[in-house]
């Protein structure tokens, strides 16, 4: 029968990588500040052209970028590989950002817009009622901040079309006081 002896035990020293590692990673993740915008992919294609020698895959990136504060704005990239594709829409939508005024958590007054085949109605809400969208509608309210919206998609399913007239109807709203000058006129 072996005898088993036990040893003192020594104190287990701490591997001195790790710990730089963990301190560096903190490090960053403490001076990393909040993105300035919201950014989301609305859709992501294959596209195919046809060539002489066959097939050409590229990519089509549809991204939407907002503040949550009444700023957005969407954009359309391609690129031979989904990364580029997804930074050129970025850079895309981040360019051709507009403003818009919000009546509190939602949108100041109706409004309907046609984009190519795309009709986007949008119905102002009251406060809880959340938004009450599908598809690029959705994604492109929420990135605007708008909270409280009913909204409606007629026509075309498109999402790049969707997607437009929606930024194109908070484009075409006005301050909530404007409007009520205008009505009564």
């Amino acid at each position: 029968m072996v005898e088993l002896r036990h040893l003192p035990r020594q104190p287990v020293m701490q591997d001195w990588s790790s710990k730089m590692n963990r301190d560096r990673m903190n490090n960053r993740m403490n001076n990393q500040e909040a993105p300035e915008f919201d950014e989301r992919i609305i859709a992501l294609d294959r596209v195919t052209r046809v060539v002489k020698g066959g097939r050409r895959f590229r990519f089509r990136a549809t991204a939407v970028v907002g503040d949550n504060k009444g700023k957005v704005g969407v954009g359309v990239g391609k690129g031979t590989d989904a990364p580029t594709s997804i930074q050129k829409a970025i850079a895309k939508a981040k360019k051709d950002m507009i403003n818009f005024k919000l009546n509190g958590t939602t949108i100041p007054h109706e409004v309907q817009v046609a984009f190519g085949g795309a009709v986007v109605f949008l119905k102002p809400a009251s406060q809880g009622t959340g938004v009450i969208a599908g598809g690029a509608v959705r994604a492109v309210l929420e990135a605007a901040g708008v909270k409280d919206v009913l909204t409606k998609s007629l026509g075309s399913t498109n999402k790049i079309n969707n997607s437009y007239a929606t930024v194109e109807a908070l484009s075409q709203l006005k301050e909530p006081a404007f409007k009520a000058k205008e009505s009564k006129k």
